[in-house]
């Protein structure tokens, strides 16, 4: 790290659990941001902010003023612009130091197999089942961490499934795909805007951790939070071994 570095995260290096040999490991890490969207927005502010040193962002939309309620990494003069192409901006504005990649169109799955290749970590903050099941089947098959979160309305949920772990259940095993692909967006549903922020946050800290290697993660434990009373519920997973994705 240069001069610069070491002030800009200082506040980081103090941090017993973190010290110079943590934030150095961030510096050298890759993060996958799939959708720059509610939950995408606060993950990649907050990945940036922390000096993750290569930050790739999906995503084909386009800023639209509706998204302005929550997509906190946009502004305004953003609307119509690509959505990882206004995060990048915004990103490099809040932290130069860091190199942020924008895949402005759709990933098919060789594309995603190739991202997912060349990241340390991959933070799911899409808004349909077929690219979580995607993304889920990748990193099962290419033994990434997968940090996973949703949100509508006022509930949202966060988990973490570290396929390095042989321990660990995927998505699939938590959510069995039955041909289905119900429709959860926000653009039909309705979500609390702070509610995306809450659970991106957790999915920033997750991912942070696990470059770092510190701390508890939360693989095999769900949690859920009802933003509308603030209770938090934790519920254990396990892996499921009749699973069709990573069951053996």
């Amino acid at each position: 790290m240069n001069d610069n570095q070491l002030l800009r995260y200082s506040r980081h290096i103090l941090l017993p659990q973190i010290e110079y040999e943590g934030q150095d490991k961030l510096v050298n890490s890759h993060a996958l941001v799939v959708g720059a969207g509610g939950l995408g927005s606060p993950v990649a502010l907050y990945l940036a902010a922390a000096g993750v040193g290569t930050i790739t962002i999906c995503d084909f939309d386009t800023v639209d003023l509706t998204n302005l309620q929550r997509q906190i990494v946009h502004t305004t003069s953003a609307v119509g612009v690509n959505k990882a192409v206004s995060a990048q901006k915004t990103l490099l504005a809040i932290n130069p130091e860091v190199t942020v990649n924008t895949v402005c169109e759709k990933s098919s799955e060789a594309g995603f197999e190739k991202l997912i290749t060349q990241a340390d970590v991959v933070i799911d903050c899409s808004d349909n089942f077929a690219t979580r099941y995607l993304l889920n089947r990748l990193c099962v098959q290419l033994k990434k961490p997968l940090v996973s979160g949703a949100a509508i309305g006022f509930e949202g949920q966060i988990t973490l499934y570290d396929m390095r772990s042989a321990l660990s259940p995927c998505y699939h095993c938590l959510f069995p795909d039955n041909g289905e692909d119900s429709d959860l967006r926000c653009a039909t549903n309705g979500v609390f805007a702070p509610l995306v922020g809450m659970i991106g946050t957790c999915q920033a800290a997750e991912a942070l951790k696990l470059l770092m290697g510190i701390g508890d993660s939360l693989q095999g434990r769900l949690l859920l939070l009802d933003a509308l009373s603030m209770e938090w519920r934790t519920i254990k997973l396990s892996k499921d071994p009749a699973c069709t994705v990573c069951g053996t």
